[in-house]
C-alpha cells in the first residue's frame, strides 16, 4: 500500500479538492460521465488522447475518493459503467467554472501550448 511522504493537509480547502480533482483526465471525466458517457470505452472515446489505462486508474481513484460509483452488470461479457454519486455531482460547479474560464482565456495560450 501507497504511503504519503507527505501528509495531506486537512485544513487547506484546495489542497483536499486537487487531491480528488487533480490529474490531468479527471474533471474530463466528472465531466464526461455527466454529459451521459458511462462505459469505459464510450469514455475513452470521447477522451481519444488518453490511455485506456490512465483513464481506468483515474477512474479507479475516483471511486475510491468516493466522486463516482461502478456498476458491474453479470452479463458476458461484462458490462461495467460509472455514475456520479452526490459528492461527484457537487463537483460539476466547480468542472464548469474551469471549463468557462477556460474558454475564455484561450486566445492568451494558443502560442504556448
Amino acid at each position: 500500500m501507497y504511503e504519503r511522504k507527505i501528509p495531506i493537509n486537512l485544513d487547506c480547502g484546495i489542497e483536499i479538492t486537487m487531491n480528488i480533482i487533480g490529474g490531468k483526465w479527471k474533471p474530463w471525466l466528472i465531466n464526461r460521465i455527466n454529459d451521459g458517457y458511462h462505459r469505459p470505452m464510450e469514455l475513452q472515446r470521447v477522451i481519444p488522447i488518453a490511455s485506456k489505462r490512465v483513464l481506468t486508474q483515474q477512474l479507479n481513484e475516483l471511486e475510491k475518493m468516493g466522486v463516482v460509483y461502478k456498476i458491474i452488470h453479470p452479463v458476458v461479457p461484462l458490462k461495467v459503467e460509472y455514475f456520479l454519486t452526490e459528492l461527484g455531482v457537487s463537483l460539476l460547479p466547480i468542472i464548469s467554472l474551469m471549463s468557462k474560464w477556460g474558454t475564455q482565456h484561450r486566445e492568451l495560450y494558443k502560442d504556448i501550448f
